[in-house]
């Protein structure tokens, strides 16, 4: 079955994000696996653009990701997931029975949680100098990697005998752990995990950062 969109929307879809944002790349990337038309609009971090009002009415957390598609605004990378899976894919990224749906929520969760404070986390103090307890988090990001890579014995992807949403939401901050100096060299099915995704038809990569253990 094919794991692109079933439609199209009527107008490009604008993607308010960050490019080295880890929560903005996993809504691009799949936009890219969807094959739906968009326009990456940068804003500036950097500058307080976020926190201003005009964005602060797209979102008022003052955070990115945030889409627009048509009169449609929606904002927080998972929640645009499941709106673009449920809008322009229907049963394809999201299994439809309440069990896979659970599993699928299950990783949405971890992707929010234990990645944004371990991979995620870790990254953030080498790439924007975050104030974390660095020896903390990359302990975090290990745990995580090393339930990651027994979930993985034998299995392809995170749920179920195809690509989820759920592949999609955990992907990027993993990718890029070695960026927050947490190795990936222990774990061998997470690297063929994220071989896998990287081979899909369609798949875009978030720019690199030669920070960390890629410095």
């Amino acid at each position: 079955m094919s794991l692109i969109a079933t439609h199209q929307p009527d107008a490009p879809i604008v993607l308010n994000g960050f490019k080295l944002s880890g929560h903005s790349h996993r809504v691009e990337l799949f936009l890219e696996l969807l094959g739906l038309p968009y326009e990456f609009r940068q804003v500036d971090l950097a500058g307080g653009e976020h926190k201003k009002p005009a964005f602060l009415a797209k979102n008022c957390f003052g955070q990115v990701p945030v889409i627009e598609d048509g009169a449609t605004v929606i904002a927080d990378s998972n929640a645009i997931l499941i709106y673009l899976a449920q809008r322009y894919a229907p049963g394809r990224w999201l299994p439809q029975d309440p069990a896979g749906q659970a599993e699928v929520q299950r990783w949405l969760t971890v992707a929010a949680g234990l990645v944004a404070f371990g991979p995620a986390a870790a990254r953030l103090v080498t790439l924007f100098r975050a104030q974390f307890d660095t020896q903390e988090v990359i302990a975090r990001a290990h745990r995580l990697l090393a339930v990651m890579d027994g979930e993985l014995a034998g299995r392809d992807w995170l749920v179920g005998s195809a690509p989820t949403l759920a592949d999609v939401a955990v992907y990027t901050y993993v990718a890029h752990a070695p960026e927050g100096n947490v190795s990936l060299d222990d774990y061998p099915n997470v690297r063929a995990w994220l071989a896998r995704v990287e081979a899909l038809p369609g798949f875009v990569a978030m720019p690199v950062s030669k920070v960390g253990l890629r410095a």
